[in-house]
């Protein structure tokens, strides 16, 4: 489609990460985005180097421009459960499919090449972009956390999504 490529995040694209994590079109929807600075993102990678099967910063290029991010966390490694999380695209490529196609292309990645069981998402209430994304890529709606977190001034609600690897096999593509 666009040439979308995913790859763990090095040093030199500390400076792209956090002007995208902390631009006003994205902060409100991201949780943990309020006071990073350049050295916690250079910890992520470093740590994203150190521990890949357990923990991933990772830079979203399509054909050869950065364009967005994305991470995970082992939450549980006996039953090798991720969190993803702070995914992120660009607000001059948003609307241009790429998003779900990096979206696919990390859930193989964390399922298939890294071997993990489940992927497990938590998504603001309020962010509409979001899950409705996550229903096109295929996670499946497990649920709700009410007012479960504080953000902004206001407790939100968390929509939570899962998927596995046999829910691959029924997307497209």
């Amino acid at each position: 489609m666009n040439g979308v490529t995913i790859r763990r995040a090095r040093v030199d694209d500390a400076d792209f990460l956090l002007e995208l994590i902390l631009d006003d079109e994205t902060r409100p929807f991201l949780g943990l985005a309020d006071g990073l600075t350049r050295d916690d993102l250079l910890e992520e990678i470093a740590r994203s180097e150190r521990e890949p099967h357990a923990f991933g910063r990772f830079v979203i290029e399509s054909g050869g421009e950065r364009v967005g991010s994305v991470g995970f966390r082992l939450l549980n490694e006996r039953h090798r459960i991720a969190e993803a999380g702070r995914f992120a695209i660009h607000p001059t490529h948003r609307g241009s499919g790429l998003a779900d196609e990096a979206a696919r292309m990390f859930q193989r990645h964390l399922l298939v090449d890294l071997d993990l069981h489940r992927i497990e998402l938590q998504i603001y209430g309020f962010n509409e972009r979001a899950v409705a994304q996550a229903e096109r890529c295929g996670y499946v709606r497990e649920g709700v956390k009410r007012k479960a977190y504080f953000k902004d001034g206001a407790w939100q609600d968390a929509v939570l999504f899962g998927l596995v690897r046999e829910d691959l096999d029924s997307q497209p593509g």
